[in-house]
């Protein structure tokens, strides 16, 4: 068994906060000296990254290792589920695509699958000195029970203490918790340590007397009452954080420039955007409706697990003629991976790599076709920007690849970049295009707009009153912003929690 002392995770629904709290936890732990690392057995999410070995992650858990101060690592998330259809994913084993399966398919796998996650468990056990453990949806799934590998499972295998976060924010907390209890097993119930009520708003001392009958009931302490914050930004993920992006009320005031990702059924990785997001001369919006194309300054189409399904969403919502209205008025349209290939004239899909769809007309923005094909890559990538309107002497740009197609120029037209390392090696790839007129331009390297001279450059081309973006109007460092949110994080978390409870719950003391 690893030596690692454990805590897990666990939670009375999706959404409750768990991801954030595994990352607050690790930055405590890191800031008081340990070295601790995250885990999560399976994740469900179609927001991926690619570790310097060119293994494939979650994004959940690369957040959780910058917060810990460490580089991610597949170990931190043996197996990750790429949803490909509503009955179908795609399935990441340590790293590596196994293959798309029903969740049928999947769970007559379990037994393999248990084998390797424990191998990952117990490679990190053996490396850091305490994993902070997450669980997946709500711990009292009882129709899951025994195909479950990530909540009370994963914990009984390892002999983690468990603490239990419920959402007051959603209603029902103390139904939840009492419920949840009640819910699960003799020996679930005895590795349940305590609870964390999370986005708490209003007076504390109106919750007094229900957090007594919670501690009362169940015998167990409330070990934090975490207040709601608007003020930390920390990634996330999921769907549901995607929608709260979309509902959420956009500042489109005439001086900040306005940037559109459309919402694709299948959008992968938009966390590709979360750098633009933070500027503070943009306003950036996720959108699905045609209409809204107009409003924007900037449209991007971003990755997709699904690029032929989504592409032909575009024409049927009558997206696809929106777009090309926009660019014919003089607006400019990006795409990134699944996004890029949307921008050719076709996409093609003979092998059925992502769906029963073996042909769909793009947007013929761009002069190239793309060919999915079923060797997927996947490498972090140094690179240098070929386009001098957006680069600077010198520069290197930094970015991963994770794509099953390969696209080919039709006629002249400049590449956007070439790749001089991939995954450690040296090479020289071309990657990208761009039209004559500079309006039209792709890539299949997500991260681009974490690299912060490139990401200042194409905001200042649509800036109203100057040429350049003014220096207190920029992100200096997005990398140095997101370690303030870490430490803001931990700080709030400090506030909030009985940190030295929960270290003795971990037999930290």
């Amino acid at each position: 068994m690893a030596k690692a002392k454990n805590l897990m995770i666990l939670g009375t629904g999706s959404d409750v906060g768990k991801s954030i709290l595994v990352a607050g936890l690790c930055r405590i732990l890191q800031q008081d000296g340990y070295r601790v690392a995250p885990f999560k057995a399976q994740n469900m999410a179609l927001n991926s990254f690619i570790t310097p070995e060119g293994g494939e992650m979650g994004r959940a858990q690369v957040v959780q290792a910058e917060a810990a101060g460490i580089e991610p690592h597949i170990d931190m998330n043996p197996i990750l589920l790429k949803p490909t259809s509503n009955v179908g994913s795609q399935v990441i084993l340590q790293g590596k695509v196994l293959g798309n399966f029903t969740a049928e398919e999947y769970y007559g796998k379990k037994l393999d699958l248990v084998a390797q996650v424990m191998e990952s468990y117990g490679r990190l056990g053996d490396k850091y000195e305490v994993l902070i453990m997450e669980g997946a949806g709500s711990a009292a799934e009882i129709n899951l029970r025994e195909k479950d590998l990530v909540n009370f499972s994963m914990a009984e295998r390892v002999s983690a203490p468990v603490i239990l976060v419920a959402d007051i924010d959603r209603g029902g907390v103390f139904a939840s918790i009492v419920g949840h209890m009640e819910l699960f097993t003799p020996a679930e119930r005895d590795l349940v340590k305590g609870f964390i009520v999370n986005k708490f708003r209003g007076d504390p001392s109106l919750l007094r007397s229900g957090l007594e009958f919670i501690e009362a009931r169940t015998e167990r302490p409330v070990l934090g009452l975490v207040h709601y914050f608007t003020d930390i930004h920390i990634p996330e993920e999921d769907s549901v954080a995607l929608d709260q992006k979309v509902r959420a009320a956009k500042d489109k005031s005439q001086q900040q420039v306005r940037i559109g990702v459309i919402r694709l059924p299948h959008i992968s990785n938009y966390t590709d955007f979360d750098s633009l997001e933070q500027e503070p001369s943009v306003s950036l919006t996720y959108f699905d409706a045609p209409e809204q194309v107009f409003e924007m300054d900037l449209i991007i189409l971003p990755g997709s697990k699904n690029t032929l399904t989504d592409l032909l969403y575009l024409h049927n919502q009558g997206l696809a003629e929106a777009i090309k209205a926009f660019y014919i008025r003089g607006g400019t349209v990006v795409g990134i991976c699944g996004g890029y290939q949307m921008l050719g004239h076709k996409v093609l899909d003979p092998a059925g790599v992502e769906s029963d769809l073996q042909e769909v007309a793009g947007l013929g923005l761009l002069d190239m076709e793309t060919e999915l094909l079923g060797e997927k890559v996947t490498a972090q990538v140094k690179a240098r920007l070929l386009w001098q309107e957006l680069a600077e002497p010198g520069e290197e740009i930094r970015g991963y690849e994770i794509h099953m197609g390969q696209s080919r120029a039709l006629g002249s037209i400049t590449p956007l970049l070439e790749i001089s390392e991939r995954s450690g090696r040296p090479v020289r790839i071309q990657d990208g295009l761009v039209s004559q007129d500079g309006r039209i331009w792709g890539s299949y390297l997500h991260g681009l707009f974490d690299n912060d001279g490139l990401r200042h450059r194409l905001i200042s081309r649509f800036m109203r009153d100057d040429a350049l973006v003014p220096a207190k109007e920029r992100l200096k460092s997005f990398h140095l912003w997101k370690e303030e949110q870490y430490d803001k994080l931990a700080s709030h978390l400090r506030d909030h929690l009985d940190v030295a409870r929960i270290y003795k719950i971990i037999g930290l003391v």
